[in-house]
């Protein structure tokens, strides 16, 4: 059986969960964080300890002692992750080609093309604030 290499930052499913409740919650011990977890999600103490950890040593969490136990909170954004979730999703799949991605959720009517023109428009208006924005800075 051949392995996949995994992509150097990404986040396992479980890891994932995790991070999803300190990015929601903002901060918290391993009690809290496995009271957190989504229903369905039931996970002995130790385990959400252990991953903790894990996450502590790949850098995506910061642990400080408080009292007897660590709270424990993200240093990495959702949006960091997510895109580099969709880089990964867009380079294996779609041989890096994002046009592909959205002719791929078109086809499979994951979207249609009425939400498609909506969000190309969200898209023109975003970035002409931005640019907008980029143009005040740079007037100061």
């Amino acid at each position: 059986m051949v392995r996949r290499k995994k992509a150097p930052d990404s986040l396992t499913p479980l890891e994932l969960k995790i991070m999803q409740v300190l990015w929601r919650e903002g901060q918290g011990n391993v009690q809290h964080v496995q009271k957190n977890l989504p229903a369905g999600t039931e996970l002995a103490y130790t385990t959400v300890q252990t991953m903790l950890n894990v996450l502590e040593r790949k850098g995506r969490v910061r642990r400080r002692l408080n009292g007897r136990a660590f709270d424990y909170r993200a240093v990495v954004s959702e949006e960091k992750i997510l895109g580099q979730a969709v880089r990964d999703l867009v380079e294996r799949m779609f041989g890096g080609s994002s046009e592909e991605l959205v002719m791929s959720l078109v086809k499979s009517r994951e979207i249609d093309l009425e939400r498609l023109a909506e969000l190309s428009r969200q898209m023109g208006r975003r970035m002409a604030a931005e640019a907008k924005e980029e143009r005040d800075e740079s007037s100061r």
